[in-house]
């Protein structure tokens, strides 16, 4: 039987320099959900999402990523991250791009397409991407991972930069592949994004000081707003 967390984290301790950025960190992510992690920039975030991919460099703790080591090779096609730098190549067009990464999973010139129309591109698909904005070339790279079809969507920060329409788009898209099976670990700085989450982890330097649902995060709080409910939080936790 399956373990119903996709990601257990247990006391991960992850420091840079003399900054000890993550300390004695421990959480788990629900599977077949959308979990938000949301915090101020800085906070964290990016960091904690490198470590449940595999590629950050720990000083204690342990990250289990589909019942098993994080980062280990049997679970890298089972794990797709996007990252906030694009992760695509700047001198091909879009559909190039997803015709190369079709060509690497197994799919086909029907699914890169679907891909495309997925996040908002159609209209861009000859495109080079080097000529796309920074937020249009997040949304490539996010088409390459559904290209893979992998069961954990580690997503850092990918709406930034994008109108409230494609944003709403992409937040459908994401409950939809959670309503298929898949997890999906969204981070933001926006507050109003935490909504949207079947469950919100809010970080503030380098902790979890909040691992509920929205409706929770509201009651606990005594505000309907999230943002005021995320400065409650943060000011109780100083």
């Amino acid at each position: 039987m399956l373990n119903s967390s996709a990601v257990e984290i247990h006391r991960l301790t992850v420091i840079r320099g003399k900054t000890t950025v993550l300390p004695d960190l421990t959480v788990t992510v629900p599977r077949g959900s959308v979990t938000g992690l949301l915090g101020p920039s800085g906070c964290g975030k990016s960091t904690l999402i490198r470590a449940i991919a595999g590629i950050q460099v720990v000083k204690a703790g342990t990250v289990t990523v589909l019942d098993g080591p994080a980062g280990r090779p049997e679970a890298r096609r089972r794990v797709g991250y996007v990252t906030q730098a694009s992760s695509v190549y700047p001198d091909l067009t879009v559909m190039q791009n997803l015709r190369y990464f079709a060509a690497l999973t197994g799919s086909d010139e029907a699914a890169a397409l679907e891909a495309v129309d997925n996040v908002g591109l159609a209209d861009k698909a000859d495109a080079l991407v080097a000529d796309l904005s920074g937020g249009q070339r997040t949304r490539v790279s996010l088409a390459a991972a559904l290209l893979a079809d992998p069961e954990l969507y580690l997503l850092d920060e990918p709406t930034v930069g994008l109108d409230p329409v494609l944003r709403r788009d992409l937040w459908q898209l994401f409950k939809r592949l959670a309503s298929d099976g898949k997890t999906l670990l969204v981070s933001s700085h926006v507050m109003d994004e935490a909504g949207r989450c079947d469950r919100v982890l809010l970080m503030r330097e380098g902790r979890i000081i909040a691992d509920s649902t929205p409706d929770e995060l509201r009651a606990d709080t005594g505000q309907d707003d999230l943002e005021q409910a995320f400065l409650t939080l943060a000011e109780g936790a100083a």
